[in-house]
Parts: structure tokens; C-alpha cells; sequence
């Protein structure tokens, strides 16, 4: 039997692990400018976002505001990704309130290894117990940053 959505205030926002209330337009609309996500087609965000224990922050209209996306298996392992926090809601500790959830969600305890990629968060995500990888010489990635482009561009054709 599924657990019923996990929902929390931070304020006079809302932090939900809903999926029901993930807004795929204004969560597109954000990532798909984003660095790590640029040109990300529509349809690709919402496969992952369906495959993923998603986590949103919501103003007091309930318009999404945030959200960490954790790809995971429930057992062993959780990657964290897509963590934003639209700009005109920054400084107000959403992003510690969407990581908080998601280190503590009880779908997520017990796991091995945690991993992220971050260009410029390393502050936020140290307050939960990330640093750098040990062993990085042990770890391989098979990069495309050019998929999404190639992408958009032969829905174009």
C-alpha cells in the first residue's frame, strides 16, 4: 500500500513529496534554461519526472517554487538532481527545507551512497553530510551534453 504524501511548512510555503501536485509546465520552464538541463524537451522531463521521487516547494497559491528530483532504487542508492529554487524565492531556506525533506524521507533511509553534482551549492548540500567523493578515481561517467539539443532539434525537422 502506497504511504500517504509527506507535507511539511516552511513558512507560508509548502514542502511536498505529492506527485499529484508537481507543475511539469513551470518545472519545464525552469530546467529547461538551467545549465545542467538546458533545452530539456518536455516529454523527456516527464518521463524523469515520473521515475523519480520528486519533492516541491510550494507558495502560499500552492505555485511550485522548487524542487529536488531523487532518481533511487529504495534500497541502496539515491541520486539528487534538479534541485532549484525560482529566484524571487531564494534566501528563504526553501532549498534547506526541500534537502531536509529528502535526507530524512522515509522511502530514502537506510541507503549506501548518496551522490549530486552541483556547479555552485557545495555550502548547501555540505550541511547534510556531502562532499567530495572518495575514491574518484573508481568513478566513470558516459556524458551526452548535447542530447537535449539534438533533441529539440529533430522534433524541429
Amino acid at each position: 500500500m502506497p504511504l500517504p504524501p509527506i507535507e511539511h511548512r516552511h513558512g507560508h510555503y509548502l514542502i511536498s513529496d505529492a506527485p499529484e501536485r508537481l507543475d511539469i509546465a513551470a518545472i519545464h520552464a525552469y530546467l529547461s534554461r538551467s545549465y545542467w538541463a538546458e533545452n530539456m524537451p518536455l516529454e523527456t522531463l516527464q518521463r524523469a519526472l515520473h521515475g523519480s521521487l520528486c519533492i516541491g516547494a510550494y507558495d502560499a497559491g500552492y505555485a511550485q517554487v522548487g524542487l529536488a528530483r531523487c532518481i533511487t532504487d529504495f534500497a541502496t542508492f539515491c541520486y539528487v538532481c534538479d534541485v532549484y529554487v525560482l529566484d524571487e524565492h531564494r534566501r528563504l531556506g526553501l532549498a534547506h527545507a526541500i534537502m531536509s525533506m529528502a535526507v530524512h524521507h522515509p522511502k530514502l533511509q537506510g541507503l549506501r551512497r548518496w551522490n549530486l553534482v552541483t556547479r555552485d551549492a557545495h555550502r548547501l548540500y555540505r550541511q547534510f553530510g556531502f562532499g567530495p567523493v572518495k575514491h574518484s578515481e573508481r568513478y566513470m561517467e558516459l556524458l551526452d551534453s548535447g542530447v537535449y539539443k539534438r533533441l529539440v532539434d529533430s522534433f524541429d525537422e
